[in-house]
């Protein structure tokens, strides 16, 4: 469980991840300016476990993969949005960064609400509210990607096997 971190429509990678950052590529240092210009506070006061609400079109923009990195490196356990950018999206598997689509739950969450998730089923619970929504699961092997970090050591792990 963990607290909401709620944002609007549209933000793009250059929000998630300012530019100017990108000089160096240490999650560390992506993490500490990650949502910057959206909320100045959030690199200094997300906690590990926190949850990410978004709107429609989330991550929209560049084709970085800084932006989900930047995301999962300051502890972010899931983002929930209406839909995200398509590349983001793959983005963010490709490194393991969980990521729900569900706008009821982006509609019945507010910043500060203590959310929590449930990957394996879609469950997602604001604790807050008494509330609970259900966005669509991933496929069974798509868990196990997210789960093993990423599709890189998923391939790493899956190649001992075969």
């Amino acid at each position: 469980m963990g607290k909401a971190w709620k944002f609007g429509h549209d933000i793009d990678t250059d929000v998630i991840i300012p530019a100017r950052y990108l000089n160096r590529s240490e999650p560390e240092h992506l993490a500490a300016h990650c949502m910057e210009d959206a909320d100045a506070s959030f690199a200094q006061n997300v906690q590990k476990g926190d949850i990410i609400v978004g709107g429609k079109n989330f991550g929209c923009g560049s084709s970085r993969e800084h932006a989900p990195l930047a995301i999962k490196a300051a502890g972010i356990k899931a983002v929930i949005a209406e839909n995200y950018g398509r590349i983001f999206f793959r983005n963010a598997l490709n490194i393991g960064m969980p990521i729900l689509e569900c706008p009821e739950a982006v509609e019945g969450i507010e910043s500060g609400d203590q959310v929590d998730v449930n990957l394996i089923n879609g469950t997602i619970e604001n604790f807050t509210k008494g509330t609970t929504f259900k966005a669509k699961p991933f496929p069974a092997f798509m868990q196990e990607l997210i789960k093993a970090g990423g599709l890189i050591p998923y391939v790493k792990e899956n190649k001992k096997d075969a």
